[in-house]
């Protein structure tokens, strides 16, 4: 029974009202704002920072900002781990009950992100709803609950043992999968008992079984752990690709890091003429944007869904003030600060975005504030090294599992240099050549560092080390992150050697 019609006409209304921020964004992240302080007035951390003189003040904003200092993870984390330990009202009212582990690739240890009642609802399932509204506006033609839908969810194993009654631990995907109504899961693969497994290697079989059995016409996830998913799959089936297996596949929300280095390999498995990807960015701290045409032409902010955004410009000195969403330049990047129902004030999620459009606004996610390269000059940003990547396996054929790279400073009367790790799906023929056209994107999409490459005087060409399957992985498991999917990310670049040293080491000692 193909049920896409009556879903059409249920969230017809929410992919509507994003019409309405063209003219008046501004006014709808002060209500934002002003709704976010009223709730937490009575907090201890609302109480601390006068939440209710900011809200009497005549410029909300401007008094938010004096009174409260832009903080990381570590500013908040003795609160956090009082609130697992059952306290109340300490960053949001009432007790909270849910916490998402993050791999912490900006600090190291691992984060503890407060999943409250109100970012459940307001913002997380807000969103994924934002995400279907969306995507039924710009395609007509869907069939989307015509069939399951498909997702790729965590587990609940962890290394933090709260001591507050009912706590819960675990990937963000493990909380939204848990706490969707039970009528929901009937659009859904594989059961929930299933989806939240924590032994990936016996979760992947049941979930691939699960997947061959099911008439599924969308999927959901990261995708280079989707990849292993569906690739099983067709491997138990016997089937040559995606669409024989599912005949009524039709998109693909994808979201966690960059897509470009995968398109090539999922355009293999699926017709690209029956085939969409829909890009969301969903993280532990919140849902933030997804996209909100047929073409990506960038991820619109969700700007009513208990977020308040403000902007740091990267050269920011200490003085400098953030902007809101009106203030913003197209083509810049920005810092992304928040401020959110989950009980994070003026928090520094790490992320940077540039901005594409405003009116309503629309941005790209540039990379990490930490996950750059600039040991020789060369400012190489995140966004640079996955368009040079997915360039150097479209020319090549390659497929890559997943990559990191850092500097390798000047020794042996070699000059400094940019190394490369990559696990390899498909690996390049010819490894030589995927270097020299991986170097020559990075000079091509990055000025700065094509500077420093000229005729080799500053920087030396790349260098790619080939890892054996399962390395990243087995580097993750050192990590505290013993846990596979849901939400271990691999950092992609870092300033120092402090990943791929490790990684190196036990190469050699195997």
């Amino acid at each position: 029974m193909n049920l896409t019609p009556i879903g059409r006409l249920l969230f017809k209304r929410r992919g509507l009202r994003t019409d309405a921020w063209t003219d008046h964004g501004d006014s709808i992240q002060l209500s934002q704002l002003r709704w976010l302080l009223f709730r937490a007035a009575s907090t201890e951390f609302g109480r601390r920072h006068g939440f209710e003189e900011i809200l009497r003040a005549s410029d909300p904003r401007k008094e938010y900002a004096a009174r409260v200092p832009l903080a990381d993870y570590e500013a908040f984390r003795g609160l956090i781990m009082r609130m697992t330990d059952g306290e109340k009202d300490i960053l949001w009212p009432g007790e909270c009950h849910n916490f998402a582990q993050s791999s912490g690739t900006s600090g190291g240890r691992s984060k503890y992100i407060p999943v409250t009642r109100d970012s459940l609802r307001v913002n997380h399932y807000a969103g994924s709803a934002d995400v279907v509204a969306q995507y039924l506006r710009y395609f007509p033609e869907s069939r989307l609950f015509g069939g399951k839908a498909m997702i790729l969810g965590g587990s609940f194993e962890t290394q933090l043992h709260p001591k507050g009654h009912n706590m819960k631990v675990g990937d963000l995907s493990a909380t939204l999968i848990d706490a969707i109504p039970e009528w929901a899961n009937i659009f859904r693969v594989p059961d929930k008992r299933t989806a939240l497994l924590a032994d990936w290697h016996k979760k992947l079989d049941l979930m691939a079984e699960a997947a061959i059995h099911a008439d599924l016409t969308n999927i959901s996830g990261v995708p280079s752990w989707f990849l292993r998913v569906i690739r099983r799959s067709l491997e138990l089936s016997g089937e040559p690709d995606g669409h024989r297996l599912w005949p009524n596949m039709e998109v693909f929300f994808h979201g966690g890091i960059s897509f470009a280095p995968y398109r090539a390999e999922y355009e293999r498995i699926f017709d690209p003429a029956k085939m969409h990807y829909f890009e969301t960015y969903n993280a532990s701290e919140g849902f933030f944007a997804t996209q909100a045409a047929r073409d990506n032409d960038g991820l619109l902010l969700l700007i009513d869904n208990g977020i308040y955004y403000e902007f740091l410009p990267l050269d920011a000195s200490p003085d400098t003030p953030t902007l809101g969403v009106d203030e913003v330049t197209p083509g810049q990047v920005y810092e992304m600060i928040i401020s959110s129902c989950n009980g994070l004030w003026r928090y520094r999620i790490g992320d940077t975005v540039r901005v594409v459009s405003l009116n309503p606004l629309k941005i790209r996610v540039a990379g990490r504030t930490k996950a750059f390269i600039n040991a020789f000059g060369e400012e190489l940003m995140e966004s640079n090294a996955e368009a040079a990547i997915a360039e150097a396996c479209r020319q090549t054929g390659a497929h890559i599992r997943n990559y990191t790279a850092g500097p390798l400073y000047a020794h042996d009367n070699m000059k400094g240099r940019h190394q490369w790790l990559i696990e390899w799906n498909t690996p390049p023929a010819d490894l030589s050549q995927f270097s020299r056209i991986l170097d020559s994107e990075l000079q091509r999409v990055n000025s700065d560092y094509a500077a420093k490459r000229t005729d080799s005087i500053f920087l030396d060409p790349l260098e790619i080390i080939s890892l054996p399957a399962g390395s990243f992985d087995r580097w993750l498991s050192t990590q505290g992150n013993r846990r596979l999917g849901g939400q271990r990310k691999i950092p992609r670049l870092r300033n120092d050697r402090s990943i791929i040293e490790p990684i190196i080491t036990s190469l050699q000692q195997h």
